[in-house]
């Protein structure tokens, strides 16, 4: 009896020692597999993806600053009492309704700020096929996706700050949407010269174009634009 009752108590106790090690078990954490690691996803950070972070909104402009009437300048409009150049303003609403991220690109040196000394500025820089200095780093390049390139048209090409951006930075990859501003040429050959010059992007050829006479009034436009593209409301496409 006495061996009967000692073996019945050491199956009740294999029995305890099982169900404990089942418990611990499940507590445990699920294991990654080798090599990847979860990253956790913060409200922050899906809110960021929905707003278009995957787009950057880079542009040249170089608004008139005397010298013009706002409403007949070549490079610049009044909005709510601000004047801002062209290509700005554009930018400005495609970075309201994509979402984006906006970098301007700027020089080193000054452009003349009256319409025609700007005019024979950039007409001398065209000749002597000058690369001018950008003064900003754009940085965290590899985040972005897409990228809408604007920029007014020169006599009939690229500014050449346009082409030192192109030259610096490797676009390879990425989608690339142009939108410019011009006074009778619209784009003149300007997709063709980014495809050029970014060989391994996607440029789409339906860019968005505006004469400077009607750029304030063009809001509408540029929205119904982004829509077509997939573009609007933030939705990044």
């Amino acid at each position: 009896m006495k061996r009967m009752m000692n073996l019945m108590l050491l199956i009740a106790l294999l029995l305890t020692m099982t169900a404990c090690g089942t418990a611990e078990n499940a507590a445990l954490p699920t294991q990654e597999p080798a090599g990847e690691t979860a990253q956790p996803v913060s409200d922050a950070d899906a809110g960021v993806q929905e707003a278009g972070s995957s787009i950057l909104i880079a542009y040249f402009s170089v608004p008139e600053t005397d010298g013009v009437d706002t409403v007949a300048s070549a490079s610049r409009v009044a909005v709510d009492g601000q004047v801002v150049g062209n290509t700005q303003f554009v930018a400005n609403v495609i970075e309201e309704v994509t979402g984006g991220d906006l970098w301007r690109i700027e020089t080193v040196q000054t452009y003349p700020g009256t319409h025609e000394p700007l005019l024979e500025f950039a007409y001398n820089e065209l000749m002597e096929d000058a690369r001018p200095e950008l003064s900003g780093e754009l940085e965290n390049l590899e985040a972005y996706d897409v990228v809408f390139l604007g920029y007014p048209n020169w006599n009939a090409e690229l500014p050449m700050p346009l082409y030192t951006f192109l030259e610096k930075y490797d676009l390879s990859g990425k989608t690339i949407i142009p939108f410019n501003t011009h006074g009778g040429s619209q784009f003149s050959r300007t997709i063709q010269t980014i495809a050029q010059l970014q060989p391994n992007a996607e440029v789409v050829t339906n860019g968005f174009t505006v004469s400077r006479n009607a750029v304030g009034d063009s809001r509408n436009d540029i929205v119904a634009w982004l829509s077509g593209l997939g573009y609007a409301n933030g939705l990044g496409g």
